[in-house]
């Protein structure tokens, strides 16, 4: 009886497996809908347009002025920044690490420590006050999809992003298990979350970015 039992234990746990594995490697839903070009190129510009706003806000003398930006506006400023602003919105999902869940999960803890990430694919959208990305990278060497959910801040002149969700592929992982070298790798990125001078705060709400001048 127990070599039948340990027999049904190996192939539960087999099947587990498999099944976590086929999660990893299909593709999420998107968090936003892809944009034609010239929607993407309006949105840039519109972008621009609110963030001079509150520079000419500040240049009056009004502190704590704010602008409101929408996801297409904050996607597209991305787009723009990282010179793919004629690139297509979707990409096509790479494959997945070929390994069980908990060593995928071992191996995102690893390259979220280690090394430059190659990132590309952003999706970003927002919902009450949950900021949500989506994007393409290497994990264990393999394209792989990664879904954050969190809340977006700031503090003492940085921003902050605390994950409420991950997913890798259509796998949701533990929070716990990867926060901590999450928020490492946003520490050693530090000089990239310095606000501009003229911001004081940003913060989502509503389903979109406040941002608030000094």
């Amino acid at each position: 009886m127990k070599i039948k039992f340990d027999r049904i234990i190996s192939i539960a746990t087999l099947t587990a497996s498999v099944a976590a594995l086929v999660l990893v490697l299909k593709r999420p839903e998107p968090v936003a809908p892809a944009l034609p070009a010239p929607a993407v190129a309006a949105n840039a510009q519109s972008f621009q347009n609110k963030i001079e706003q509150l520079e000419q806000a500040r240049a009056q003398g009004q502190s704590g002025a704010e602008v409101r930006l929408n996801a297409q506006e904050v996607a597209a400023a991305i787009a723009q920044a990282s010179g793919a602003l004629d690139a297509p919105a979707g990409g096509s999902g790479g494959a997945a690490p070929s390994t069980t869940a908990a060593s995928g999960n071992d191996s995102l803890s690893g390259d979220l420590g280690a090394g430059e990430p190659s990132v590309k694919d952003y999706q970003v959208n927002f919902e009450g006050d949950v900021a949500k990305g989506q994007f393409l990278t290497h994990i264990a060497g393999k394209d792989v999809w990664v879904t954050l959910e969190g809340h977006l801040g700031s503090k003492d002149g940085y921003a902050t992003f605390d994950p409420t969700k991950i997913k890798i592929g259509d796998l949701e992982v533990p929070v716990s298990l990867v926060n901590d070298q999450l928020q490492k790798r946003l520490a050693e990125q530090r000089d990239r979350l310095k606000l501009p001078e003229n911001v004081g705060g940003i913060r989502v709400e509503n389903g979109e970015v406040v941002v608030s001048n000094k």
